[in-house]
């Protein structure tokens, strides 16, 4: 069988505004940068789209024969930007909460966050770099930009200077925001009259008394902005110019922005050929978010603690839930979407099995070459996952066909489609079909539950079995008596 024709990749990039052909910058060989979370908190549904977004576009740069480095990083410092365009300590806020130090803060939410990879299946990245690893890289790029004069110091601080950046470059060109735009929106914020100029950012912020995290520098003791970080670790890993930088839509202004800002003013260069930003999530129509009472954390739609939806879900169903949706598009997730998905995620296991056990004919009836392309087809244009998804069922209606003898297929065509159908759903889109580890504790004790059943039914014991039945109905446990045996999900 001949292999599918892989094509040329395409991905849309946000700083030209339309897809581009993909070409790696080294032949064979992608260097991908991510950013990752902020370790205050646990992080949040809207969080964990966005990286198995990311995961996505992992997987399949890899199943295109890429050696993809990937750098995903671990923000365990800095001042981030808040919601009001304010830089705050919100790792030693959150310490201080809960009266820890920020260290047991970081390690608490860290592990919560790989536990969450494993559960939602992510591949583990190449390198996973902390901000506190890399205060040494973060100084040596500050005093590029200064030597530049792309920055200045002030009372202990150190701000990029946005007017002399703009003489050279095009502060805004990313986000397309502009800067006379900016100045009508901005209030007067912390530390304002240090500014030479209403949209200068920090690079590095001098130590407060309340400060929880300090490290010496050059221009006093203090801690780094939110935005150089970014800029040190991606340079280190990949390079002072790499093929993609991604990130949820919410960072592409200012952090993006300002992280374009800092390479070239260090360096001269752009850091990244590709910008790709994942869109937002809602949850039943609106933006999640705790004062509107929609907001939940990722393991409580898994055990079922969440008070949004009547039952928990398999964090494989949420996972091919957000895969029908396309990683620029907003994603709704409703109760219903997700019953939805539970059962066309119950089928394309189904298909699997009917596909593995189908009888093989001298010929087949249709083209399985052509479905096969139809995969790659998708993925190629822009990492299409919804219309790849509908390409596989395309697929399961087949398989069911021949599975009721209406249609053919010859041995070379079953394993042909059987292992790139594998490829796809497993490798690419990261589902894995089986039981769940309470569903392996389970599976003992329902063996037991239907040879009881079995043997009331072979005594003609229709009440016992009916009442077997009807009790693991209510418990969530579903019996289907097949014609040879009787399975259970």
């Amino acid at each position: 069988m001949n292999s599918p024709n892989k094509k040329q990749l395409f991905i849309f990039n946000s700083l030209s505004g339309k897809k581009e052909a993909f070409v790696p910058i080294h032949k064979d060989k992608v260097g991908m940068y991510v950013c990752g979370p902020t370790l205050y908190s646990e992080p949040h549904m809207g969080n964990m789209r966005t990286f198995i977004n990311f995961d996505l576009v992992y997987r399949y740069l890899i199943h295109s024969g890429y050696q993809v480095k990937y750098v995903r990083n671990i923000t365990d410092a800095g001042h981030i930007t808040n919601s009001a365009g304010e830089q705050e300590d919100s790792i030693g806020n959150a310490a201080r909460m809960e009266q820890l130090q920020p260290l047991e803060i970081v390690y608490k939410y860290n592990l919560r966050f790989q536990e969450l990879n494993k559960i939602y299946n992510l591949l583990p990245p190449s390198i996973e770099p902390t901000a506190t690893g890399h205060i040494q890289e973060q100084i040596e790029i500050i005093e590029k930009i200064i030597e530049n004069g792309f920055a200045y110091v002030k009372n202990g601080s150190v701000y990029f200077d946005v007017k002399s950046y703009m003489k050279s470059y095009n502060y805004g060109e990313l986000s397309g925001r502009k800067v006379d735009e900016l100045e009508n929106e901005t209030r007067e914020l912390n530390a304002q009259e240090e500014k030479k100029f209403f949209a200068d950012f920090a690079l590095w912020k001098k130590a407060q008394k309340n400060d929880m995290q300090i490290w010496r520098s050059p221009w006093g003791d203090g801690n780094p902005g939110w935005h150089i970080e970014c800029t040190a670790m991606s340079t280190k890993y990949l390079g002072e110019t790499f093929d993609i930088h991604g990130g949820g839509l919410d960072l592409k202004f200012p952090h993006h922005e300002d992280e374009i800002a800092q390479s070239c003013g260090a360096s001269g260069k752009s850091p990244a050929n590709i910008w790709m930003h994942a869109n937002m999530l809602n949850v039943n129509g609106k933006k999640m978010s705790k004062s509107l009472g929609n907001f939940f954390l990722p393991q409580e739609i898994v055990d079922g603690s969440s008070t949004l939806f009547s039952k928990p879900y398999s964090p494989q169903v949420i996972r091919f839930f957000m895969m029908q949706s396309h990683y620029r598009s907003t994603l709704d997730l409703t109760e219903e979407a997700l019953n939805a998905s539970e059962k066309g995620f119950e089928r394309l296991q189904l298909s699997m099995e009917l596909l593995e056990n189908a009888p093989v004919s001298e010929s087949s009836s249709f083209g399985v070459p052509l479905l096969i392309q139809s995969f790659y087809d998708a993925m190629n244009d822009d990492f299409n996952a919804p219309i790849l998804i509908a390409n596989l069922f395309d697929a399961v209606k087949k398989i069911n066909l021949i599975h009721d003898k209406k249609e053919t297929i010859n041995a070379g065509d079953k394993a042909f489609l059987l292992n790139e159908m594998k490829s796809f759903i497993h490798d690419v889109l990261g589902l894995n079909f089986g039981l769940s580890k309470a569903d392996d504790r389970l599976g003992p004790v329902m063996d037991l539950v239907l040879e009881l059943r079995q043997n009331a039914r072979d005594k003609k014991d229709w009440d016992t079995s009916d009442l077997i039945r009807d009790g693991l109905k209510n418990a969530g446990i579903e019996v289907k008596d097949g014609k040879e045996n009787t399975h259970w999900k």
